[in-house]
C-alpha cells in the first residue's frame, strides 16, 4: 500500500515524462478525482493511505491521463457557465471562450416574451442548457449530426431541469426543420478549424476530441458560409444570428452577410483580444 504523497510523486513522474504541463498539479486533480476528496484533504494528510480500489483507480487515470487523453474526458464533465456539463468524446470539451455566446444570447432572448431559439451543431448541449437555465421563458430547438452527440445533450438537459424546454432531434445542420419553424436566435459553435492545422493543435484535442466536431475538412468556413446562407429562412424578422468564429475568420465572415439581408452586424473579441463571436440581425422582410 502506497500513501498519499508516495502515489502524487509516482503520478507526477510519470505525467512529466509524458509532457503534460503542470504534471504536478494535474497528478493532485487526478487523485482527488479518484478519491471523491477535495485538495484540501489531499494536502492535509500526505500519510493517508487509500484503498486497493482508489489506487487502482488513480493509477488508471494516471495511465489515461498520460496518453493525452483530456482530464475532463477522464472525470467526464467540465464546468461551463457555472454548470457541469458531462462530456465525452462524443462531444467537445466547453471552451471558456464559448461563454460568450451564452452571455449574448442570454441579453438578447431576455428581452423578448416567449424566445425560442434554435442551436445548429448541439454537441453536449452546453450553450442551449446555459441559456434555458437564465431564461425561463424560452424554449429551445437543437440540432445535431450525430446521435452520440444526441444522447449527451439529452442527458445535459434532464440532469439540469431543462428537458421539457429543449427538442432536440439528429439533424444536419437545418435539414430536421420544416418550412415555418421560425425563431428569434439561431446559434452555432460550428467546425472552424482549418484543416491543415489540426496537425498543430495540442494533443489533447487532435487526437482526442471529435474531429468533425473541429473542422469541415477544408478551409474552416464552409459550416460557417452554410449557416449564413441558410439562416434567414429560420429567423423570424429583427431575430439574430450568432455564432462562435475562429482566429483570423472575421474580416471573411464578416463579408457573408448580405446588407440587404443582415443589419447590426457586430463582432467581439474574446478574453484573449481575438475576434470570436459574430452576430447579425436580420432585416424585417
Amino acid at each position: 500500500m502506497s500513501d498519499i504523497a508516495s502515489l502524487l510523486a509516482a503520478g507526477e513522474s510519470i505525467l512529466r515524462l509524458a509532457g503534460i504541463p503542470e504534471s504536478s498539479r494535474e497528478a493532485s486533480s487526478l487523485l482527488e478525482l479518484a478519491l471523491g476528496r477535495g485538495r484540501a484533504f489531499i494536502v492535509a494528510h500526505p500519510e493517508h493511505e487509500p484503498g486497493e480500489a482508489q489506487q487502482a483507480r488513480y493509477l488508471e487515470f494516471i495511465e489515461r491521463r498520460s496518453t493525452r487523453e483530456p482530464f475532463h474526458y477522464i472525470k467526464g464533465s467540465k464546468e461551463f457557465y457555472g454548470v457541469e456539463i458531462e462530456v465525452s468524446p462524443a462531444v467537445l470539451i466547453p471552451r471558456p471562450e464559448t461563454e460568450m455566446l451564452v452571455e449574448r444570447a442570454i441579453s438578447f432572448l431576455a428581452a423578448r416574451e416567449k424566445p425560442i431559439f434554435c442551436e445548429a451543431g448541439v454537441g453536449s448541449g452546453c450553450i442551449s442548457v446555459a441559456v434555458l437555465l437564465n431564461v425561463p421563458a424560452a424554449t429551445a430547438v437543437g440540432l445535431e449530426i450525430s446521435k452520440a452527440a444526441v444522447d449527451v445533450a439529452r442527458r445535459n438537459a434532464e440532469r439540469h431541469g431543462v428537458l421539457s424546454r429543449f427538442s432536440l432531434r439528429q439533424s444536419d445542420l437545418f435539414a430536421a426543420l420544416s418550412e415555418g419553424e421560425n425563431f428569434d436566435l439561431i446559434v452555432s459553435n460550428p467546425p472552424y478549424v482549418p484543416q491543415d492545422e489540426i496537425e498543430s493543435l495540442q494533443p489533447e484535442v487532435r487526437d482526442h476530441e471529435p474531429v468533425t466536431a473541429l473542422t469541415d475538412g477544408g478551409d474552416g468556413l464552409s459550416i460557417i458560409r452554410s449557416i449564413v446562407d441558410a439562416a434567414p429562412r429560420f429567423l423570424k424578422s429583427g431575430g439574430e444570428l450568432l455564432m462562435e468564429i475562429g482566429a483570423g475568420q472575421d474580416t471573411t465572415v464578416e463579408k457573408m452577410f448580405d446588407p440587404p439581408v443582415w443589419a447590426e452586424v457586430r463582432i467581439d473579441d474574446d478574453f484573449q483580444g481575438i475576434p470570436r463571436a459574430v452576430s447579425a440581425v436580420l432585416e424585417d422582410m
